[in-house]
């Protein structure tokens, strides 16, 4: 089936892995971050660029700031912000992409948009004043683990489950997370989560969210994909599973194919209707995708299978472009109905982060507060003896 026949739908795609495109990761590694030194309208070594997204009439994208698990604990926020950092740069220097943040934006654009999703909680580090900052860089999603543990919620990939809360999915601190997600207007990702934090966030979000690159379980038992039952939840919660063409998560056996994964599409179809489905892709976020499907130019193919099944124009338009959209609407309805709540103030209890590299900031007892000090207890000790040795040591600094 012609590009031509197929326009009418193509008004948008909500793609990428990690939300999901991963371009940022493979312009991390091939390049370290160096826009000036390549060509984003004809790149060869990425699955994804200007022309192959022009061709495949490509009208928005959520572009993944991502870092590996190994960054936990040391400098994944610093690493999170130049991966946001770069998606910036990105849209602001090629005149055929527009950073949006809002769901008006996207209905608005006339450009491919960008949105920014940060993969993976680590990220944040186990820190809501971090999330803050990050949704004012126009961060608009967040998925909750990647493949490890945080300290608050847990990982759908057993194999890499080696860091901390083993026994827990969500935690209380994981459950603040999702209110400050909630009272942003930010969207809950649940690719890469247990099924058990994924079941706890669905009941406690008041917003819907979003499964940004995961496919069927029924059709592949892959621990990455959603079972039926969780996809009931889903339907309840008002929210999406976007469509994973990763081989591993499309063909448990055999060869992926154009196919297979249409095949993933007529059944969550079934289970949960057009209306709650959409194309996640995972360009760039994996290696090995199916034929026919090698990147993002070849969409249009996809497409074509489907309406040759009997999928009309007008759930395929619900698919690429209006259930993101409606998603997107009502997280920011949430946004507005709680804009009277104040920043959560809550804290990772400092126990239960267990880095040494965090540092527990206590407040020192000043001269004029020693009479808040019980005498003789310790503190009252080290407090007198700080203070006694103070000028001294500034004596022997400055002399």
């Amino acid at each position: 089936m012609g590009y031509i026949a197929l326009n009418p739908v193509f008004c948008f795609f909500c793609v990428f892995f990690h939300r999901h495109n991963d371009l940022a990761l493979r312009l991390r590694i091939f390049k370290n971050n160096k826009l000036s030194e390549i060509d984003l309208h004809n790149y060869n070594k990425t699955a994804t660029d200007i022309n192959r997204l022009k061709a495949a009439h490509v009208g928005g994208q959520l572009f993944a700031a991502y870092v590996l698990c190994t960054a936990q604990e040391k400098d994944a926020v610093r690493l999170t912000l130049e991966q946001i950092d770069l998606i910036r740069r990105i849209c602001t220097e090629y005149s055929e992409l527009e950073l949006a943040t809002t769901a008006e934006e996207l209905r608005n654009t006339t450009k491919i948009a960008c949105l920014i999703s940060v993969e993976g909680g680590h990220s944040i580090d186990s820190s809501l004043p971090a999330l803050r900052m990050f949704y004012q860089l126009g961060v608009r999603s967040m998925t909750l683990t990647h493949n490890c543990n945080t300290p608050w919620a847990k990982t759908s990939s057993a194999y890499y489950s080696y860091y901390k809360n083993e026994k827990r999915n969500l935690t209380e601190f994981g459950k603040a997370v999702v209110d400050e997600m909630n009272r942003l207007g930010m969207l809950i990702d649940l690719s890469h989560t247990s099924l058990g934090t994924a079941s706890e966030v669905l009941k406690h979000s008041k917003a819907p969210v979003i499964f940004s690159h995961s496919s069927a379980y029924s059709i592949c038992n892959h621990s990455r994909n959603v079972p039926d039952h969780l996809l009931h939840d889903l339907k309840k919660n008002g929210g999406l599973i976007m469509v994973n063409f990763h081989n591993s998560f499309i063909a448990c056996q055999g060869k992926a194919n154009i196919s297979i994964v249409a095949d993933h599409f007529d059944h969550l179809k079934r289970v949960v209707g057009a209306e709650h489905i959409g194309i996640g892709g995972d360009y760039d976020g994996a290696i090995g995708f199916p034929q026919g499907l090698e990147d993002v130019s070849k969409y249009p193919a996809l497409i074509g299978e489907l309406l040759e099944r009997g999928w009309s124009k007008e759930k395929l338009a619900d698919v690429l472009r209006l259930n993101f959209l409606r998603v997107f609407e009502k997280v920011e309805k949430i946004r507005d109905d709680l804009s009277n709540t104040h920043p959560s103030e809550v804290q990772i209890a400092f126990a239960e982060a267990n880095n040494s590299c965090r540092l527990e900031l206590k407040a020192p007892v000043i001269p004029g507060e020693m009479h808040n000090v019980r005498s003789g207890s310790p503190l009252a000790s080290v407090s007198v003896l700080f203070w006694t040795l103070l000028p001294l040591y500034c004596y022997l600094l400055l002399s």
